[in-house]
């Protein structure tokens, strides 16, 4: 596992924000496909579930709407006059007025209500009145099965879907098959017993105008069945027409499959309190699964469309964000073989536009670094040419200054004697057999012999002081820091001045830091003039001695030291200078803490 890990981790970057963005944007949406397939299957299966139960239960308010006039018809009838005493059996003999008034009687009925087939009154003796209905024999109707059924049903009127086997018909000779049948006890209040029955037949075609126009989805229909579970109405053809459903209601609704020549139907069931009666409505399994498949494939377009465009956009994105980061790693590499020339060449105004643009500002600061360290060499190598071409015979040098020494002591010449000593003392300490860091205490005697010189060509004018404490003597400093400050400080302060000047210098040790100031009470720089070599330090460091030092017309050895100092040992050393104009100069050296010529420690 992670052997794969690894792997992945080390797939471009374009390939790994090509499979971030397929994450993020194609399973969400084969999820969310899933879940809305789920969704609709069970939404869709819910709402054709409760809207057949709604059809349903109109269907059955409606057949009970009839069924419930039928059963009130029974009641009116066995409330006329006539109808009572043939029930009581006091009429026995109809007279044909009394016949004709009973049949207009009954015949009102069935036109006031053309859904009616026919009406027969039969009493306790087996005679019957009717407007359509007779016997086909002389048979005694009390015999009859749904006479028994009523009689059975106390009262309360029974319904009896095509009724078969009856011994009666009607004159338009309707079938078994075309009439529903309700019948009902007329029953004595005062014995319980029953006086007769009527019956009343009821065109199926009403339950058909009830049911037919009733549909389910596209090819679902409706079915009525009877208590035993039989079909009274189906429409044809009707697959279902046959089946038997008494084993299948177990409550008053409820919803059951069936599988009938090899396919599956789901079959929603209602049955009527009033009626007995079972309403059903029957359709396809695989209609529900057509629309449920019908609204999957929109689904499914819609998540190919996401995964299309999710790669399209993905691709381009992964390509604008790999893309500039490639130049720039591109860009790099030809840095790390050293073409200092390559740049990042984007616009770009994000995160790896600003990086590349920091990479090429790097690139720039390094090639200065490498050209400044290149001109610092050159000058090293200049230094060290000029060093050689010094040290060219220097005893000579020594014994003539030696040699001129003696011929003055000879002639009693004790100044001039002192200054050549003090002047071979110099040159021997500026050239301290080329070395570079000398004792601090050979670099004040040199500024010594220097100020002795000075002090025989400027006489009374030039006074020094030097304040270097005892603990100090033993450190180390770069040679000839000092001559060149003090030069400037005689020639462009104390020269300057009207009457003696003095020069002072001091030592001191500062947070692991040699600190050196020499103060003069000369002429002092003039403000703009100060500004003007403090800028020219500037340049000299960053252009060089040729390009930056050829325009110098003061302060070329103070500017020296400093630059030699900051080439030597780098910040925070170098050289400050302070000056009041008309007051005097104030020059620091920021020198590092040498102990026997190695350097112990920088601030």
């Amino acid at each position: 596992m992670m052997h794969k890990l690894a792997k992945l981790n080390s797939l471009p970057i374009r390939f790994k924000l090509v499979i971030h963005f397929l994450l993020i944007s194609i399973l969400p949406s084969l999820l969310l496909a899933v879940l809305v397939g789920w969704a609709v299957d069970r939404i869709i299966e819910q709402q054709v579930n409760e809207n057949t139960l709604q059809l349903i239960d109109k269907v059955n308010s409606t057949i009970e709407a009839h069924i419930e006039n039928v059963q009130n018809m029974t009641y009116f009838i066995s409330l006329h006059s006539n109808i009572q005493q043939f029930l009581d059996g006091t009429l026995e003999h109809l007279g044909p007025d009394e016949e004709y008034e009973i049949s207009k009687f009954l015949q009102n009925f069935t036109t006031l209500y053309p859904e009616i087939a026919g009406i027969l009154v039969v009493n306790q003796q087996g005679d019957y009145l009717s407007n359509e209905l007779y016997t086909r024999s002389s048979f005694n109707l009390n015999q009859e099965s749904w006479y028994r059924q009523a009689v059975e049903n106390k009262g309360i009127a029974k319904l009896i879907g095509k009724p078969q086997g009856r011994r009666i018909t009607s004159h338009v000779h309707y079938r078994e098959d075309e009439v529903v049948t309700v019948v009902r006890a007329i029953i004595d209040s005062t014995t319980g017993e029953e006086k007769g029955v009527i019956l009343i037949d009821l065109k199926l075609r009403v339950i058909e105008e009830a049911v037919r126009d009733v549909r389910l989805g596209k090819s679902g229909y409706l079915m009525v069945v009877d208590q035993k579970g039989d079909p009274i109405y189906s429409p044809a053809p009707s697959i279902m027409y046959e089946q038997s459903f008494d084993h299948r209601f177990s409550q008053n609704y409820g919803i059951f499959t069936e599988e009938v020549e090899g396919e599956r139907y789901q079959l929603m069931y209602q049955q009527s309190a009033f009626t007995g009666w079972t309403l059903i409505g029957v359709f396809s399994t695989d209609q529900s699964v057509e629309e449920v498949q019908q609204i999957l494939f929109y689904v499914v377009t819609f998540v190919f469309f996401v995964c299309f465009v999710g790669i399209t956009a993905s691709y381009f994105l992964s390509y604008t964000i790999s893309r500039p980061i490639n130049q720039l790693m591109l860009a790099m590499q030809k840095a790390e073989s050293g073409d200092l020339t390559s740049r990042y060449e984007g616009e770009e105004q994000d995160e790896v536009g600003r990086l590349g643009r920091s990479f090429n500002t790097m690139i720039e600061q390094i090639g200065k670094l490498i050209s400044l360290t290149e001109r610092q060499e050159r000058k090293k190598r200049e230094a060290e040419l000029h060093s050689l071409q010094a040290n060219i015979k220097p005893h000579f040098l020594y014994n003539t200054l030696d040699t001129i020494q003696w011929m003055a002591r000879k002639k009693n010449a004790s100044d001039v004697a002192d200054l050549v000593g003090a002047l071979s003392k110099l040159f021997r300490i500026g050239l301290s057999k080329g070395g570079t860091i000398i004792p601090l205490v050979d670099e004040i005697e040199h500024i010594k012999n220097y100020l002795q010189i000075q002090s025989v060509r400027y006489k009374n004018k030039l006074n020094y002081s030097l304040v270097i404490p005892s603990n100090m003597e033993h450190l180390s400093i770069l040679k000839i820091v000092l001559q060149p400050i003090v030069e400037n400080a005689i020639y462009h302060g104390i020269k300057e001045r009207r009457g003696p000047g003095l020069i002072t210098i001091e030592a001191e040790r500062e947070n692991d830091m040699l600190i050196i100031r020499i103060r003069d009470n000369g002429k002092g720089i003039k403000p703009e003039t100060l500004q003007q070599l403090r800028t020219n330090v500037i340049l000299f460091l960053e252009r060089g001695d040729k390009e930056g030092g050829q325009r110098l017309t003061k302060g070329y050895g103070l500017i020296n030291v400093h630059a030699r100092l900051r080439l030597t040992f780098g910040e925070p050393y170098g050289v400050k200078i302070d000056s009041v104009f008309n007051e005097g100069t104030v020059v620091t050296i920021f020198h590092p803490i040498l102990e026997g010529g190695v350097e112990t420690k920088r601030a």
